[in-house]
């Protein structure tokens, strides 16, 4: 019996082995064409994942303000005769970089409850062999200062200086830039030029047909990794549209109107200079680092403010030119080992600066043209290298006219802000 099993598979194993060597020899090819293929596209795939870095952060917030408040989370107050609160997401934040030999392309979103939106869209072309050096074309961070270029993951106060949230909306532009540096090792790398054109219109489309010049030129050193040094100035002349006949220029504390139907379709001068500087010192309390900026220059605004504009359609109202002046000081100090850093800093901006006090609402002048400062101090945690807590208190102070409605007094809008980030 056994030997007839054994037999039987023998047999139907041959048999087996016949029909897969007379196999069509047509199939056998296709099925390896399959399989190289399929490998092909799997190391395609590798590659592309080799060359593709995913990196972001969240930042969940709680934010609490006097009656006027302006909150960066949730909506506006809705009864302004007592303080409120909100929480929601500052910023939730994802990046994604492919950086392949010498260019590399940047796709940034911004996700909170309020929707989804781009940040950064761009591409730069590098020269790694030879230089540090860079061209960049897209949506990113303007060239002017310190401050806007200092990543919001980073940076030690909740927001950045109203100076330059009012004349550098989103921090972004739409533009081409030139970066020149020498190679790292060089005696030369400490020096760096940024330098390139712009819509001027923030992260919406261009609609204009004049560009603006945006140029900084930095420094940074460091002494034995004991004392970091850095700083620079910058430049920005460009220009907003005139959407009507009318020009507003201060004259002997007056607004004096210029009308003329060939203002509509010019530009009028939109033109800053500043200068930066950074310090940072080791020593046995910890690290102090000292931060600056100092802003001024002509903007054209409009009566009741003097926010550069960042609209999807050129000005239809008329144009109010204004002096301006802009700063802040920031002071950080780590404790050590211990994870802590208290911060300190005070902000100024003030949008015209040849009238002040109880001219402001005389003689064509109004709201617009009230300076703020901001004092702010508070803690930050860093829980790990990933988790930070922050708690801050700001102390915004207006400046106060008998001749402009709701600002004979300081308005009550201080904030108090507490944020949870995790980075990855």
């Amino acid at each position: 019996m056994k030997s007839k099993v054994k037999k039987l598979t023998s047999t139907m194993l041959f048999i087996g082995g016949l029909s897969l060597l007379g196999s069509s020899p047509t199939y056998a090819q296709e099925s390896d064409s399959a399989r190289l293929a399929d490998l092909e596209g799997r190391t395609s795939k590798l590659e592309v994942l080799k060359g593709l870095k995913v990196s972001g952060y969240f930042q969940g917030q709680f934010q609490y303000g006097q009656e006027k408040a302006s909150l960066k989370v949730g909506s506006a107050n809705t009864d302004e005769t007592k303080g409120f609160s909100r929480i929601g997401v500052r910023r939730g934040r994802i990046k994604f970089t492919y950086d392949k030999k010498i260019a590399s392309a940047v796709f940034q979103f911004d996700l909170t409850e309020k929707g989804v939106s781009f940040k950064d869209v761009y591409m730069q072309i590098k020269d790694p062999k030879f230089t540090a050096s860079s061209i960049k074309v897209g949506v990113f961070d303007r060239p002017f200062g310190y401050e806007i270029t200092y990543s919001s993951s980073r940076r030690e106060s909740p927001e950045r200086s109203t100076v330059f949230t009012t004349l550098f909306p989103n921090e972004r532009d739409l533009g081409i830039m030139l970066t020149l540096q020498a190679k790292k090792g060089s005696a030369w790398n400490i020096l760096k030029l940024d330098a390139g054109l712009f819509a001027g219109n923030g992260i919406k489309a261009d609609i204009k047909n004049r560009k603006d010049f945006i140029g900084r030129l930095s420094v940074n050193k460091s002494l034995k990794e004991i004392v970091k040094i850095g700083g620079g100035v910058s430049y920005y002349n460009g220009g907003v549209y005139q959407g009507t006949p009318n020009i507003y220029k201060l004259s002997d504390k007056k607004f004096v109107v210029a009308s003329d139907s060939l203002n509509i379709g010019k530009y009028a001068k939109r033109e800053y200079m500043g200068v930066d500087f950074q310090l940072g010192v080791h020593s046995i309390l910890g690290e102090t680092s000292i931060a600056g900026e100092f802003l001024t220059g002509t903007q054209p605004g409009e009566k009741g403010k003097s926010k550069s504009p960042n609209n999807s359609a050129v000005g239809t109202t008329d144009t109010y030119i204004r002096n301006f002046y802009g700063a802040y000081a920031c002071l950080v100090q780590d404790f050590g080992p211990v994870p802590l850093s208290a911060v300190v800093k005070y902000d100024w901006y003030d949008p015209n600066i040849k009238i002040s006090k109880d001219e402001i609402g005389l003689n064509g002048t109004g709201k617009g043209d009230i300076s703020y400062q901001t004092i702010g101090f508070g803690l930050i945690w860093k829980i790990n290298n990933e988790l930070r807590a922050t708690a801050y208190y700001e102390v915004i102070q207006n400046e106060k006219s008998k001749n402009v409605k709701g600002y004979e007094e300081d308005i009550k809008d201080d904030i108090f802000t507490f944020r949870l980030q995790y980075k990855f």
